[in-house]
């Protein structure tokens, strides 16, 4: 058995260096004005392109990191700074990720550097699955893409929800049913290229938390792409529809599950930056307020909820790095290990977030002090990407065989 190694190379610790700094030194300053104003950071997602790291060069490299840690890494210390900030670098990844995941060389090379720009010409890229009627049950998704042989097109209608830079997005990543019987073995995944006739931006949400980064429903009106935009191609959709009308298994994952399952890992990496930021005020505080003619920290009940705090983050770093690991291996998640660093990574960060404002009493339930959005940001870790529930439901059927509902 290979047993990976969690030591840093100096690479490794470069990487987390430059992110860390460039968290703590433009992220962390802006993130109370982003968060109040609730609306998407471009001045700081100028500043990350400037430096290379909102960039398809910088993802690409850290994708291809053999270790897999390159990517929670960078997760942890940019969402240290600001969750909301840091989900609008990183969510064009995960419409990034959607074409990797189910697309050819081909598309992939043409459509993900469309989904970045460059600095003065910046891009984004959204993954839109979720629906009114269809989170966490994607077999109920009613979208629905229907081709047009006669002009070698797809004629794509139905509304999505909860898109991170929907309608905002340059392109857009689009999984619709193609064939209903087959619930979700008859989906795939579209590219909408800019500028594409009958999309359009439905509701912007306003949210408990991540209030800076853009969320909102996008609509589609008989919105027709080119043929080539169906991911992975015709004729190996027809190949897999094919086998799944005939009973066999169909020997791929459903186009939204393939993304999600790349991503997990780096979920959980986000929800831990945020527990670490939370931890460290917390102790920090408890070091220097004193009651009682005492620093507060020297009370048993105040250090063992730091203990625990620190504990659960370093066991959700682990969980997350092994992941990570084993996806950057081709090594199967028997055991659903990717839902499992995602399940106690968020439900650790609200837990953290939630004991540090305990800490800081008074304090912590304003606005004077960043905990108080810490915790509303964490909350999300445990419902987008999968619930807890979710993410429990795959665990308990990656260890029964059980068709556990």
């Amino acid at each position: 058995m290979t047993v990976p190694s969690f030591d840093l190379d100096q690479d490794h610790l470069d990487l987390r260096e430059w992110v860390h700094t460039f968290a703590a030194d433009v992220i962390r300053p802006a993130a109370h004005e982003w968060d109040e104003k609730e609306e998407f950071p471009w001045p700081i997602l100028e500043e990350a392109s400037k430096i290379g790291l909102y960039s398809l060069d910088f993802f690409a490299t850290q994708s291809f990191d053999e270790t897999g840690l390159g990517i929670p890494i960078t997760m942890e210390e940019l969402f240290w700074g600001d969750a909301g900030i840091g989900l609008s670098i990183v969510g064009t990844a995960l419409a990034a990720a959607g074409v990797s995941s189910n697309g050819t060389p081909e598309q992939v090379g043409e459509w993900v550097p469309q989904m970045f720009g460059t600095p003065g010409d910046l891009k984004l890229g959204a993954f839109c699955s979720s629906e009114p009627d269809a989170g966490s049950d994607v077999g109920a998704m009613r979208t629905r893409a229907t081709y047009d042989e006669a002009k070698d097109e797809w004629v794509i209608n139905g509304t999505k929800t909860w898109a991170t830079n929907g309608g905002l997005a340059d392109i857009h990543v689009v999984t619709a049913v193609i064939d209903p019987e087959l619930r979700t073995r008859g989906q795939a995944s579209f590219v909408v290229p800019p500028g594409t006739k009958g999309l359009s931006q439905g509701q912007k949400f306003h949210k408990h938390g991540i209030r800076a980064s853009h969320t909102a429903e996008v609509v589609l009106d008989h919105v027709r792409v080119p043929g080539s935009c169906l991911l992975g191609g015709k004729e190996k959709l027809d190949a897999r529809l094919a086998k799944a009308r005939d009973g066999a298994r169909s020997g791929g994952s459903n186009a939204s599950m393939a993304t999600f399952e790349r991503t997990r890992p780096a979920v959980g990496a986000q929800a831990i930056g945020i527990a670490r930021a939370a931890y460290e005020i917390a102790l920090e505080y408890a070091k220097t307020r004193e009651q009682f003619g005492k620093a507060i920290i020297e009370n048993q009940a105040i250090a063992f909820a730091l203990a625990d705090m620190l504990v659960s983050i370093e066991a959700s770093r682990l969980l997350v790095w092994r992941a990570a690991w084993m996806a950057s291996q081709g090594k199967r998640f028997e055991s659903a290990e990717g839902s499992m660093s995602k399940l106690f990574a968020g439900e650790t960060a609200v837990r953290v977030t939630g004991q540090a404002m305990q800490i800081l009493g008074g304090n912590g339930f304003t606005r004077e002090y960043p905990v108080e959005r810490m915790a509303r940001d964490a909350k999300i870790y445990t419902i987008f990407e999968g619930t807890s529930e979710i993410q429990r439901l795959v665990i308990a059927r990656s260890i029964s065989g059980a068709p556990i509902r």
